[in-house]
């Protein structure tokens, strides 16, 4: 196996909500380090999908990492209850705060990593001041809010500055992707420098799941 792989963060999101502890086997099953928790509010996207409460109660069930990816506004207002759930990162958007120094804080504060997500019309430079204190960035490879899009591939170019400003500056941060990975884009992602592979319906529903792995970890 291949050590440099990107580590792969199933998204919640594809799984059958009426059997998320099949989810969370099939998840050890393949032995993914992360699990994606795409959390909306139906204001910054129109979806609503699940809160905390889905955190806490696969947190005792698993020792993976729990990734909440917060498509919310005023997201400051869930942070202490993501922590408290058990969540090992929480994400927010650029779009939805004016203060995203100060809640980058605030997570950190609260002992959790922190992550910045940026739609694909938010260009780096919303961000460049934040890269020296977050521990993830989050590139969307889709517009927000659904699932099953396919990625947009000049959104690999974000993932290559960043890598390259990550190699210049010796910053600490995870690069993650999210939207339209699967087996067939999957090359062209590892290529431009991921991180972090998030995979909504390429894991949960895909009947080439084991050929996007082997792709994957290849």
């Amino acid at each position: 196996m291949n050590t440099n792989m990107p580590i792969l963060a199933p998204s919640l999101l594809s799984a059958n909500f009426a059997h998320f502890q099949e989810a969370l086997t099939l998840v050890h099953q393949h032995q993914a380090p992360w699990l994606h928790f795409d959390v909306m509010d139906g204001q910054f996207v129109p979806a609503i999908t699940f809160g905390s409460q889905v955190v806490a109660s696969l947190r005792d069930k698993s020792e993976t990492f729990f990734d909440v990816h917060l498509m919310t506004n005023t997201p400051e207002r869930h942070f202490a209850a993501f922590a408290q759930a058990g969540a090992n990162n929480i994400t927010f958007h650029i779009e939805a705060t004016h203060h995203a120094h100060a809640l980058v804080q605030q997570i950190h504060t609260l002992g959790v990593k922190a992550g910045i997500a940026l739609n694909p019309a938010t260009p780096l430079s919303a961000i460049v001041e934040l890269l020296p204190f977050v521990d993830l960035v989050l590139v969307m490879s889709v517009n927000p809010g659904a699932g099953g899009q396919s990625m947009i591939p000049s959104m690999l170019q974000k993932v290559k500055r960043l890598q390259q400003m990550k190699s210049h500056y010796n910053y600490p941060y995870h690069i993650q992707i999210d939207g339209g990975i699967n087996e067939s884009t999957i090359f062209a992602v590892k290529n431009a420098g991921i991180d972090v592979v998030v995979a909504g319906s390429a894991f949960f529903a895909n009947p080439k799941l084991d050929l996007f792995l082997q792709r994957l970890r290849s």
